[in-house]
């Protein structure tokens, strides 16, 4: 069986993430979704919220996981759970700057390669950041989260 991790905060999973996830789907038997918490972002939805959300919203597609990353490195997480690859999501030159060293690092510390898939362009503009800045100010996001988030946005 060949499983990728999928890792990310997803606060909030937004439809980019899940068309990320859903293309991995075709390249591996099973990708686990590793919802984690870097403990130097301020975050809008608890680590439980985040993990419901991303469980909500995946249930529909065969071959998924979510679970908690927990603390430590990815690529020991990845070894715990037997990746053989991490699937990033790219949406320009800049994600590539910023992923390409951590993947060489991962690689070197534990083997595990990183696939890099190009984010759709309906989907290349758009961060969980930029998206919980928008709903904060009241402006419209339900065509780029799920149903799942959108309800969390409202209570």
């Amino acid at each position: 069986m060949r499983r990728a991790v999928c890792p990310g905060s997803f606060d909030p999973i937004h439809k980019g993430h899940i068309e990320i996830i859903a293309r991995a789907t075709r390249l591996f038997d099973e990708v686990v979704v590793a919802v984690s918490t870097n403990y130097s972002k301020q975050y809008r939805f608890e680590e439980s919220e985040r993990i419901e959300m991303a469980r909500q919203t995946l249930s529909s597609i065969a071959g998924i996981t979510v679970r908690p990353m927990g603390d430590g490195l990815l690529a020991d997480f990845c070894r715990d759970v037997g990746a053989d690859a991490i699937i990033k999501g790219l949406r320009n030159s800049t994600d590539f700057q910023y992923e390409a060293p951590m993947a060489t690092m991962n690689r070197h510390l534990t083997g595990v390669e990183t696939v890099f898939l190009i984010a759709d362009s309906h989907y290349a503009h758009i961060s969980s950041s930029l998206l919980k800045e928008v709903a904060a100010l009241g402006g419209d996001v339900s065509d780029y989260v799920p149903r799942a988030v959108i309800q969390r946005f409202e209570s």
